[in-house]
């Protein structure tokens, strides 16, 4: 007879690793949100990771600015701020568990944004910030990555495209969950005029061989006609890449993404703010029609 089973509880750890280019806001991000999570009741807090943002516009938890700073490496080892940065990382690494998963094991959260440093090479061709994440998910956190990038990119076809295989790139190395956002989505109207397609088509990601009309029409980007097929044809064979809209001042608009990183995560599955059925199967599923989506995710930007 078997045996019946003991099944022990454990609280779930969640996080958002908030990455993206200098000035694709992940600081601005992580204070509206962090007010946002907070208003629906979840245990949140801020670990800054980030050891050059002297400029945080919330209190975080855990600040690595208190291990190591930019500039002190910058001072004492006479490197410059990219080389700096990636020391940083290395640092970080070293000291995760005497130092970060200590402090992550006092906080009194149970889910955390992670602001992470903006130099893309950390992500795309460098390894220690991936080891730390490895790290946490064998702790038992359910990572999701947000990639947060400036959704001005749209407006020139050699600057999306660019961006496309910045965030493929970014999946494939990573290997975590991952939610793409073209942030700022409320000054979008600034570039509307430029922009060659209508906004579902850079959210969707459709039909690339249109973008590379577009390219090829420019005089300075003609002469590179095949690598930017042979680009934008690898995007389309992987088929993951696609863009949420963000307007971090519309509690709509961050509803609508927290729906998408829940579910990237798992945490829509487990302990969510959602008590009724039919709400959990619409987060879960995205249970909308394409004419919802279009007035509640694109119109508002345009």
């Amino acid at each position: 007879m078997l045996e019946p089973a003991h099944i022990k509880y454990a609280n779930p750890l969640y996080g958002q690793l908030i990455v993206g280019p200098p000035g694709s806001g992940k600081t601005t991000y992580c204070h509206h949100a962090f007010k946002f999570y907070k208003e629906l009741g979840r245990r949140i807090g801020i670990v800054n990771l980030d050891p050059a943002n002297e400029n945080m516009e919330y209190k975080a938890e855990i600040d690595i600015m208190e291990l190591i700073t930019v500039q002190d490496v910058m001072d004492s080892m006479h490197l410059g701020p990219n080389g700096a940065l990636m020391y940083c990382a290395e640092f970080l690494e070293e000291h995760t568990e005497d130092w970060l998963l200590p402090l992550l094991n006092k906080a009194k959260c149970n889910y955390f944004l992670f602001d992470c440093p903006g130099q893309i090479e950390l992500y795309t061709h460098h390894a220690s910030m991936s080891h730390i994440f490895e790290r946490l998910q064998r702790d038992g956190y359910h990572l999701v990555t947000v990639n947060l990038i400036d959704s001005h990119y749209c407006s020139e076809p050699s600057k999306f495209v660019s961006t496309l295989l910045m965030a493929l790139n970014m999946m494939l190395r990573m290997g975590l969950p991952h939610v793409n956002v073209l942030s700022k989505a409320d000054l979008l109207k600034r570039h509307e005029h430029k922009l060659k397609f209508s906004l579902d088509f850079y959210t969707d990601v459709l039909d690339l061989n249109y973008l590379l009309e577009a390219l090829d029409d420019s005089p300075s980007l003609r002469k590179y006609k095949k690598l930017n097929a042979a680009i934008c044809s690898m995007v389309e064979d992987y088929s993951l890449v696609s863009f949420q809209l963000l307007n971090v001042r519309s509690t709509e608009s961050l509803l609508r993404l927290r729906n998408h990183i829940d579910k990237a995560n798992g945490y829509i599955y487990k302990a969510g703010e959602e008590q009724s059925v039919n709400t959990l199967l619409a987060c879960a599923v995205n249970a909308e029609t394409e004419v919802t989506r279009q007035n509640k995710d694109i119109e508002p930007y345009m």
